[in-house]
């Protein structure tokens, strides 16, 4: 599958994720906005009119969202098109069918990072088969990505995911620290050795990881919200996403996995 249609093309996109999803006052959105309403800095073109202040201006909830290339899929090929502005019938399937398929392309992207993990080749032919499925899914009707069974997917694709990311941790020489779903809320890791360690889903928010080594550690679903990254080692790191860097504190000398870029904030 070819990556680029897995990354946000916000220019061939009806600005989705400005309108569809909903957002409350917070430390993340400085105002409440309901699903199916503009944002207020939505401009006439579909673009952000406070791209470049979103933090400045109290919305750094929108700088750590990725869409994973949902948005031009559903704008250019579901609805072939046609924006809601022009064709507001449209608009009330059109955003309910855009967090369907967010979900889904979120799980093509980790099957895709998954396919390019060599130690996961005795899996590569069961991953194969499940991009093929989600990716079918998603060139279909409205109709149909409405009626996919998202919770059932994502929990076929959780196992495969789990266990690449095992066969990859197991060249990990030492001892592998499980730390699934732990509360790290504001943990103390300063230069922890966290190589081949199971971080998904684990809650790091505001954790100190300072010079510590994630090389190959498994962080799906983990939230880096305020953590501090700086000096960390993430090469190699499992199943990384963007959001979660955007979310967190990292400085130039945070290495990075190939693939993935330094938040401008940093």
């Amino acid at each position: 599958m070819d990556p680029a249609s897995l990354r946000a093309d916000c220019g061939a996109c009806f600005g989705l994720c400005c309108v569809a999803l909903p957002f409350a006052a917070s430390a993340d959105f400085a105002v409440d906005k309901p699903a199916g309403r503009p944002c207020g800095n939505l401009q006439r073109d579909f673009r952000c009119g406070i791209h470049a202040d979103l933090r400045d201006r109290g919305f750094s909830g929108c700088t750590v969202f990725d869409c994973f290339g949902a948005g031009q899929r559903v704008s250019q090929e579901t609805f072939g098109g046609q924006d809601w502005r022009q064709a507001p019938g449209l608009a009330p399937q059109m955003f309910a069918v855009f967090p369907v398929m967010r979900q889904l392309h979120e799980l093509l992207h980790y099957l895709t990072e998954a396919l390019s993990l060599p130690r996961a080749r005795p899996l590569h032919a069961d991953l194969r088969r499940a991009l093929h499925t989600l990716d079918r899914l998603t060139r279909g009707s409205a109709e149909a990505v409405l009626a996919a069974d998202v919770p059932a997917l994502r929990g076929e694709v959780s196992e495969l995911l789990l266990r690449a990311g095992e066969l990859v941790r197991a060249d990990v020489p030492g001892r592998r620290r499980n730390h699934r779903g732990a509360d790290l809320v504001g943990a103390d890791l300063r230069g922890a050795d966290l190589r081949g360690a199971n971080l998904r889903g684990a809650l790091l928010i505001a954790a100190d990881l300072r010079k510590a080594d994630l090389r190959t550690a498994d962080v799906i679903g983990a939230d880096f919200r305020d953590a501090d990254l700086r000096g960390a080692d993430l090469t190699g790191s499992l199943f990384l996403v963007q959001p979660q860097l955007q979310a967190a504190k990292g400085d130039d000398r945070t290495r990075l996995p190939a693939g993935l870029t330094r938040p401008a904030h940093w």
